[in-house]
């Protein structure tokens, strides 16, 4: 009796997080959907004289790591964001009442997800985000890494705080 308790809340804490990988998900099909439809791969708009929306696929990871691999790596990359997707899943529901923690986990999970979807329908990631300043490019990227890198960035912080605390 005691564990059917302890479930609903368990539940309940955890409900916020996946609402927000969800809505990060959501964010960033729907970007991808969107550029997909006005775009052709290859093009790109100019928006700003650092920035250009542009439509590329990946096929690596971050960076376009291992993109040009002969294609095992989507396979990989597929397999590596499903384990870290259970992985941030199990941790949410251990430390679901720790805010930071989890709001970056959330963010992490979202992400994770929004490529691997396009991985599992596409065969490869949609970049669309181009950033440039000189003749340099940052790689494209989109609404899902945007959303990891800022959730790596909210779990250094967090440990950052957590070793400031004494004791």
């Amino acid at each position: 009796m005691a564990s059917q308790a302890r479930v609903p809340s368990r539940l309940r804490d955890l409900a916020p997080w996946l609402a927000l990988a969800a809505a990060v998900i959501a964010l960033d099909q729907i970007t991808k959907n969107a550029i997909e439809r006005a775009f052709q791969f290859g093009d790109s708009t100019p928006i700003t004289s650092f920035f250009n929306l542009v439509l590329t696929y990946n096929k690596g990871a971050a960076f376009s790591f291992l993109s040009a691999a002969s294609g095992w790596q989507g396979t990989l990359f597929t397999l590596v964001g499903i384990a870290a997707s259970c992985l941030i899943v199990w941790l949410l529901m251990r430390h679901a009442r720790q805010t930071l923690f989890s709001t970056a986990l959330a963010l992490i999970l979202g992400g994770a997800v929004g490529n691997v979807i396009d991985r599992l329908t596409y065969g490869h990631v949609i970049d669309f985000l181009d950033f440039h300043l000189g003749g340099w490019h940052f790689p494209a990227f989109n609404v899902a890494d945007s959303a990891i890198v800022c959730g790596a960035g909210l779990l250094i912080l967090e440990e950052l705080l957590r070793m400031r605390k004494p004791g």
